[in-house]
């Protein structure tokens, strides 16, 4: 790992050493790719679905999540559903699409319809420590033994379907296949399914429009850029392949006039009605950020849904405290508000204002806006500091970030541990973080990305892009020391902070990919 040090005089007048020693190997933890935080119960099953061909490990192919002869097969996925008897038509579904936020729109959604009294499913991705997180019912992560009880009762039907399909069925879809399964057999009321890639050729859009309660789309940016097609436009143009005909599209927003049009376009073609959140929710607002007993920072926030027609409110909450901070944040709770609206309108009647409120105030996930707690640092040698995790690892939630370090911590001393994934545009994610903010170091590491190192990138790679990123800012950067792994990284970001001792407060921002938050984390249990 390399750390590269800001030499400008406004960020500090203290010339700090580049002489911090690396942490001593007795000192450190065992490396990230060693660190298993899986259930013991589940090896034979992840080591069935890893023996698949895993995208999130090796990288999609170009042009595999378009609607077009290079796209994904979704007959294969339509024929394995045939032969697990249609599991996915027994229950209604919200089918959630996005570049960003598609993970947290779901989960406050789903803690929502939970509030009302509904029973819910949830299949979401990446997970970060378990993939039980993947599949949950009613806000737990399936069991070990569900999962085990189901996985071993269809497997003849997956091996029948593997053989036929000579091989070609992927970890995702298999594990797609299973989670639909699991909600059938659980019976519940309405399953929230995130989309792995794009939308129009992803496993998840089997969904049809018989029992789709309504399509979500939640940002549209530069991401997988490959594997969409190339452009924005090619990357709406996957994501509206979720809509379904007379089902109602709701997108989150903000979007560029013009990819606003190509879902509007495609929502026409199909008369779907279409919700904008970030229009209707333009009255709803950040108030300040809280320390609440028990719970931690909380941002309080305004949520006001108005009628697009008449400007009169549908909804006005005030003072719900959300456990996720960032204005994208309130943006996906004002998103799934909407989606909420959509369902009430529905017959959903138990979804409620206060229901409403009780699910978005509820929602937290690993690895968004996550602060550590005391007893958490303490664990990782790290006494007395603040940790933020956050997996932002595009342009987009890199200036989302910036903008609640910017917000909510102007003038704490910041050093970030940086790992990402070799297919991230890793110069504009460094140019988006030090546009608005002046870390006192950047320290770059690497982390198994999917469980392998064929995604991981090199701290070489990254150090060349941090120090294109400041030179075409005009910033100074110099090396300073050089560590590896994850723990060691965290170690070496603390001594930085320690070394200015004028009583300032200084924060460690664990960001660039969930996969660096799952090794955080994955430590606390080592």
């Amino acid at each position: 790992m390399r750390a590269l040090w800001s030499q400008l005089s406004i960020i500090s007048n203290c010339k700090l050493s580049p002489t911090i020693r690396r942490p001593s190997a007795a000192n450190m933890m065992t490396s990230n790719r060693n660190l298993s935080t899986e259930d013991p119960e589940l090896r034979d099953f992840v080591g069935f679905l890893e023996s698949l061909k895993n995208y999130e490990k090796s990288g999609v192919p170009k042009g595999a999540g378009t609607d077009s002869s290079e796209g994904f097969d979704l007959g294969r996925m339509k024929r394995l559903m045939l032969r697990l008897h249609n599991p996915h038509l027994n229950y209604k579904v919200v089918h959630v699409a996005g570049t960003k936020g598609k993970g947290s729109t779901s989960a406050f959604l789903s803690n929502v319809l939970r509030a009302g009294g509904y029973s819910v499913g949830c299949y979401s991705s990446p997970h970060v420590m378990s993939i039980k997180e993947r599949i949950s019912c009613n806000g737990q992560p399936v069991s070990a033994s569900t999962l085990n009880d189901l996985f071993y009762s269809i497997k003849p039907i997956i091996d029948q379907s593997i053989q036929e399909e000579d091989g070609s069925l992927s970890h995702f879809e298999i594990l797609t296949g299973i989670a639909f399964s699991l909600f059938a057999k659980e019976n519940v009321d309405i399953a929230v399914i995130e989309a792995g890639l794009g939308g129009a050729r992803d496993a998840t859009n089997v969904i049809e429009s018989s029992n789709l309660a309504a399509s979500v789309i939640t940002t549209i940016g530069e991401e997988h850029m490959a594997a969409l097609g190339g452009s924005l436009e090619s990357i709406a143009e996957a994501k509206s392949g979720i809509t379904k005909h007379g089902r109602p599209v709701v997108l989150g927003g903000p979007f560029l006039p013009h990819i606003e049009d190509i879902l509007r376009s495609k929502a026409a073609s199909m008369s779907s009605p279409v919700v904008l959140a970030s229009n209707i929710g333009s009255g709803s607002s950040i108030k300040g950020i809280i320390n609440k007993d028990g719970i931690g920072l909380c941002q309080s926030c305004d949520i006001v849904i108005q009628s697009e027609k008449d400007d009169k409110p549908i909804v006005e909450l005030g003072d719900v405290n959300l456990r996720m901070l960032g204005h994208h944040q309130l943006q996906n709770a004002v998103t799934a508000t909407c989606v909420s609206l959509c369902l009430r309108d529905q017959g959903w009647s138990r979804v409620t204002d206060e229901a409403i409120r009780i699910g978005l105030e509820n929602t937290r996930l690993l690895g968004r806006s996550q602060f550590l707690t005391p007893k958490e640092a303490e664990a990782l040698q790290l006494p007395g500091a603040t940790v933020l995790l956050d997996g932002a690892h595009t342009k987009d939630s890199a200036r989302a970030l910036k903008e609640m370090i910017e917000k909510e911590f102007a003038g704490k001393r910041l050093v970030f541990v940086v790992a990402m994934a070799s297919d991230k545009d890793h110069v504009s994610f460094a140019k988006e973080l030090l546009s608005g903010v002046r870390p006192e170091a950047v320290v770059l590491t690497e982390a198994d990305i999917g469980g392998g190192k064929v995604r991981s990138t090199a701290c070489s790679v990254l150090k060349e892009s941090w120090i294109k990123a400041s030179d075409e800012l005009g910033l100074g950067f110099m090396e300073a020391s050089e560590d590896k792994t994850v723990f060691g990284s965290l170690k070496l970001a603390y001594e930085i902070l320690k070394h200015n001792r004028t009583g300032e407060e200084g924060m460690v921002i664990v960001t660039g990919s969930l996969h660096i938050v799952s090794s955080v984390l994955a430590s606390l249990q080592h």
